[in-house]
């Protein structure tokens, strides 16, 4: 089972002008390549049999009848093969020339789209050969295929994967205001688009190319597949390079280099691109403003593919949230701007300039606390408006309350301690609960008498509280109930554990190295709310990751899950996939059970969670992002996950 993944090459062979015997031999040795590979569909260049620089032989009956020839001989000798192709030829119809993708499977043309749309002055001249394809729609009979459908607006569906849903651009119909995907992926339903082209290169083109092919498969929520014509076509006035590309949903999954041969392969997740259809207000815009007229001339062919089990090639980041390396900096640099405009435009809005921090010394409160100041900065507030308390009790190691006063000190903070151990010990007296009990009532005592010390500081000074709880723990439900759950506006609501780990990391390179060790000193210590008392040594002994599970493996649960509505079964072939050689299945599958009962189990919390700013892709608000009913059965996701 794949999962929803599929195998596609883009392919360019060379090519001998006219000399179709020799390409169809070359475009069959990349086909069977294909087929080595476990390849479900492997796209040519537009009109690769004959070649595209043939001029004026396009005229004549004899290349006409050789591409036909060689076509029904590559359909014989590829019948045996579990891989589709789409290559180009030239095709004869009712008196005319037309330039034509051909798609075939199992020794079949299944289907023929003509350009809709020749350019009338292009290096190659292609306006003096052959006739445009708008409102074609008729049958062929060709290389001993009968009533092999000829139109345009043609979307080709395997019978046994609907997924696997295919629209052709032909050549420069990418580049044109309104290419023919535009239709064929918003209406016809296309997942996967093929684009048989012919480039002249010219310095400036690759990158422009490449550009657009990202922007079309962002843009149409599909996977993209570019091939132009290469080494080997007529350089009497021009070069071919033959540049190929595989993108999905906006992002380039592979391409070659210039000036070369061969095929490059990719795996495109069909799956990820459904759901983000179903998800997307502007995909379903573009699908509504499409003239009602074009689904009716969408014409769906079928054909009939078994699934190709792969071993999957592409990578999968075990840190989904992190931004690639070389956008890191001005990535996290945006993320802080965001934090910080939000909370200063919340403290304009309510004219309030005084803000209260719980700081623990932790990495959740550290970048709070960052968002505070930068926030400040913004609207020319002095840093001393920020009061930062911290509240050490029966937990709290020597080492984090040295590194929340230090923070404070370097931020320029007003900054106050608070012991609040006799105020909880006089709690449990009044609750009848024996301090000797550490149970959830021995934790959350603590975390909720720290919560109502913030709000009454608050209270006496004008002052709102700022949250300090991140995403992970949110979708984990790993915060007391009105204790941290609880602020006047969370900053932290919207950045998962892993990727606070980072933005501290960033403001740890851009500081003075006074600060810049004290951050480094909160990034190396152990993940955990201290409301267990420490070891013999002092050393912090409620470690959160013992208890909970490892956040980098829940951050990624988190984002499959929520981001894209992926099944359990799906998450655990994509961790195992990541996290190869880190974790066992085992633990993998552990962990999951985990994420799970704890996502459901705890949507209460976050049915009444606390304002905060959107920063990425996931987010859990309850108004508007993310809408679960907080007594949603989960049996089903938990029978998928104890059978993996």
């Amino acid at each position: 089972m794949n999962y929803g993944f599929l195998r596609v090459s883009a392919a360019s062979p060379k090519v001998h002008p006219a000399d179709c015997q020799y390409n169809i031999e070359r475009i069959k040795e990349l086909i069977i390549e294909g087929a080595d590979n476990r390849t479900s569909l492997v796209v040519f260049p537009e009109l690769c049999v004959t070649g595209i620089t043939c001029g004026d032989l396009f005229f004549h009956n004899t290349l006409l009848e050789s591409a036909e020839n060689a076509v029904k001989k590559l359909l014989e000798e590829t019948a045996f093969l579990m891989t589709a192709f789409v290559i180009g030829v030239p095709v004869k119809y009712g008196g005319k020339l037309y330039d034509c993708a051909l798609f075939c499977s199992r020794g079949k043309v299944v289907g023929a789209v003509p350009k809709r749309k020749i350019k009338r002055h292009d290096e190659f001249s292609l306006a003096k050969y052959f006739s445009d394809g708008i409102g074609l729609d008729g049958t062929i009979d060709y290389a001993d295929c009968k009533s092999v459908p000829l139109n345009p607006y043609i979307v080709f569906e395997n019978q046994k994967n609907s997924l696997f849903s295919v629209c052709v651009d032909m050549g420069e119909s990418l580049f044109s205001s309104i290419p023919n995907s535009e239709y064929l992926t918003a209406v016809g339903g296309a997942k996967i688009t093929v684009c048989p082209s012919a480039c002249a290169e010219i310095i400036g083109k690759a990158d422009y190319r490449r550009s657009v092919v990202k922007s079309q498969s962002g843009r149409m929520l599909c996977g993209y597949i570019f091939t132009s014509a290469s080494l080997g076509e007529s350089t009497t006035d021009i070069v071919c390079a033959g540049h190929r590309l595989i993108a999905e949903n906006g992002v380039i999954v592979t391409e070659s280099e210039l000036c070369t041969n061969g095929a490059v392969y990719g795996d495109l997740d069909l799956e990820k691109m459904e759901s983000d259809r179903r998800k997307s207000a502007v995909f379903a815009i573009a699908s509504d403003n499409i003239d009602v007229c074009v689904d009716r001339i969408i014409k769906k062919v079928y054909f009939s593919m078994d699934e190709r089990e792969i071993i999957l090639r592409r990578e999968i980041s075990r840190l989904p949230f992190i931004p690639k390396e070389e956008n890191m900096d001005e990535t996290c640099r945006q993320i802080l701007t965001m934090q910080a405009s939000a909370l200063a435009v919340r403290m304009e809005h309510i004219k309030c300039d005084k803000l209260v921090i719980g700081l623990s010394g932790g990495l959740d409160s550290t970048l709070a606390l960052i968002a505070c100041v930068k926030a400040c900065d913004m609207l020319g507030i002095s840093s001393k408006n920020i009061l930062t308390v911290t509240m050490p009790c029966f937990g709290t190691t020597s080492r984090t309350k040295s590194n929340a006063q230090k923070l404070a000190e370097c931020y320029g903070t007003e900054f106050k301690e608070i012991n609040i151990s006799a105020s909880v010990r006089q709690h449990f007296i009044d609750i009848g609960h024996d301090e000797a009990m550490r149970n959830v009532t021995y934790e959350n005592s603590q975390a909720r008498e720290r919560t109502q010390v913030l709000m009454d500081l608050a209270n006496t000074r004008g002052a709102i509280v700022v949250g300090t709880g991140d995403l992970s723990e949110i979708a984990l439900g790993w915060a007391t109930y009105n204790g941290d759950h609880m602020s006047m506006y969370a900053v932290n609501a919207d950045i998962p554990k892993t990727l606070i780990r980072v933005l501290t990391q960033y403001e740890s390179d851009h500081c003075d190295e006074e600060l810049g060790a004290v951050l480094k000193d909160i990034l190396d210590t152990p993940v955990s709310p201290e409301l267990l008392p420490p070891s013999d040594d002092g050393e912090i002994a409620q470690k959160t990751e013992d208890v909970v599970g490892p956040y980098e493996l829940h951050d990624f649960f988190l984002y499959y899950f929520v981001r894209y509505g992926f099944s359990p079964s799906k998450v655990f072939y994509l961790a195992n996939t990541a996290f190869d050689g880190i974790y066992s299945e085992d633990t993998i599958k552990s962990w999951l059970k985990v994420f799970i009962r704890r996502f459901f189990t705890q949507q209460f919390k976050r049915s009444c969670m606390t304002d905060g700013p959107k920063i990425g892709s996931v987010s859990l608000s309850p108004r508007g992002d993310f809408t679960m009913p907080s007594d949603a059965a989960f049996a089903v996701w938990m029978e998928e996950a104890e059978k993996l």
